[in-house]
């Protein structure tokens, strides 16, 4: 059970590694793994401090997401690549809400694993890259009571204002985030187009809701 929610809990660990403390300057200066390191050890002694954070405080973790997080999580490409081809079609505004039901999605997802994610440690493995390359994978391995778990990183290097590392997509035990909910997104979609999309994330997020307050009454 513990090594469930832990599995459950890492990619919201891997997002929470992504933005503490960091100015874009700094981001575009700092090697792809060192700024791993760095922000993971940084986000691992937050939930090991912050109550509300381990206490699965979905509003908490929206406030943690959007102060200190998505500036350096490029968002918006996570959300297309889930998306899949039908990102092509949809209106700005239809990807406006794509993006908002997704993140909502994602934190009421891993929030209540992260009562879970306490006493880890991590460590970075070998990064196999050029300086030139623009696009790179870090790993890293998360260790607990139970086995050690594999968790990796994608990053671009973007360009123009806010340059620096982004990440793009995380990998737990092999299986890439974004490729898991593509499967699922696509089958919605083929059903029920973009906007019936749009309205199961929207339901299912509500129904998340609802039983985030029924656990806070519990």
């Amino acid at each position: 059970m513990k090594r469930r929610f832990l599995l459950h809990g890492l990619p919201l660990l891997g997002a929470a590694a992504l933005g503490l403390r960091l100015n874009a300057a700094w981001a575009a200066e700092e090697a792809p793994d060192a700024l791993i390191g760095r922000l993971t050890q940084e986000a691992l002694d937050i939930i090991q401090a912050d109550k509300a954070v381990q206490a699965g405080d979905v509003g908490r973790i929206m406030e943690v997401m959007d102060q200190k997080i998505m500036p350096f999580l490029d968002f918006q490409r996570m959300t297309s690549s889930a998306v899949g081809p039908g990102w092509r079609q949809a209106t700005p505004e239809q990807r406006t809400r794509l993006q908002a039901e997704f993140k909502t999605l994602l934190v009421r997802t891993y929030s209540g694993a992260m009562s879970q994610a306490k006493n880890l440690t991590f460590s970075l493995k070998p990064m196999r890259s050029s300086p030139e390359d623009k696009d790179v994978i870090v790993r890293t391995l998360i260790k607990g009571r139970g086995d050690p778990v594999q968790l990796d990183y994608r990053l671009e290097k973007t360009p123009g204002e806010g340059a620096g590392w982004k990440i793009y997509n995380l990998n737990v035990l092999g299986v890439w985030l974004v490729d898991t909910y593509r499967s699922q997104f696509s089958q919605e979609i083929n059903a029920k187009g973009i906007d019936g999309l749009i309205a199961t994330l929207s339901e299912r997020n509500k129904a998340n809701a609802v039983g985030d307050t029924k656990s806070a009454k519990g």
